[in-house]
């Protein structure tokens, strides 16, 4: 296996997901620039945090016009493994290969600290293994995930939704919510399930070395997604 992790201007948790694939998950994995349009020799694509293009015009909007995002769009299509967080999630709404769209958090300011995540769906590839609530860092200014009455039916109904922000004890509560998403969401998956968009960072927490190792739960799910391909 061997994964892409794009890297585009203003990309700043590339090296994040390269150290997490590599040295945690033990699977190989090796930078992408933006301007490229071909994948071949990749299994699965890591769109990476970050500001790219100084979040100009709306987070991820310019990032989202970049070559490779066709390629990233025909893996999603192929039903190959693609993980995008934070700025990645941001990326993957505005492409159209998620629905949704990421707001300015609730309170104007940008948030980083350490939050509590709840798998709603635990039949997914990447959600399967987190049983219980999570604590996962989160470093973002437009976090509020946001979506029309029809998006945000189709995602509840079908088990779209991969993730919600929770208490420690895992309660869905305003308080729990750190950027207003709409229903507590903190990441979503596409219909096919290979496809998963978050907010929160696991590859920040895949080593134990770094205080947690919850992360690779999350991450690891590049792996089983491939063993359905």
């Amino acid at each position: 296996m061997k994964i892409a992790v794009i890297q585009f201007p203003g990309s700043n948790c590339d090296q994040d997901a390269l150290f997490s694939l590599r040295n945690d998950l033990k699977v190989e994995a090796d930078y992408v620039w933006h301007g490229e349009s071909n994948l071949a020799g990749f299994d699965g694509v890591f769109v990476p945090g970050g500001f790219t293009y100084g979040d100009y015009l709306r987070c991820g909007a310019i990032a989202a016009q970049s070559s490779v995002m066709a390629e990233v769009k025909r893996f999603a299509e192929e039903g190959r493994p693609v993980l995008g967080v934070c700025n990645g999630f941001q990326i993957l709404c505005e492409t159209g290969i998620l629905p949704g769209a990421l707001l300015p958090n609730i309170n104007e300011r940008f948030i980083c600290d350490s939050i509590h995540l709840k798998a709603e769906n635990q039949s997914s590839p990447w959600t399967e293994q987190v049983k219980d609530p999570i604590a996962v860092p989160i470093a973002h200014g437009e976090g509020r995930f946001i979506a029309s009455q029809d998006e945000l039916s189709k995602l509840e109904n079908e088990h779209q939704v991969a993730f919600r922000y929770c208490s420690k004890n895992g309660e869905i509560t305003p308080e729990a919510n750190p950027n207003g998403s709409l229903n507590n969401i903190a990441g979503i998956l596409n219909s096919k399930g290979n496809v998963l968009g978050m907010m929160p960072h696991p590859e920040r927490i895949t080593s134990k070395i770094l205080g947690s190792d919850a992360g690779l739960l999350i991450v690891s799910g590049f792996q089983r997604v491939l063993a359905t391909v």
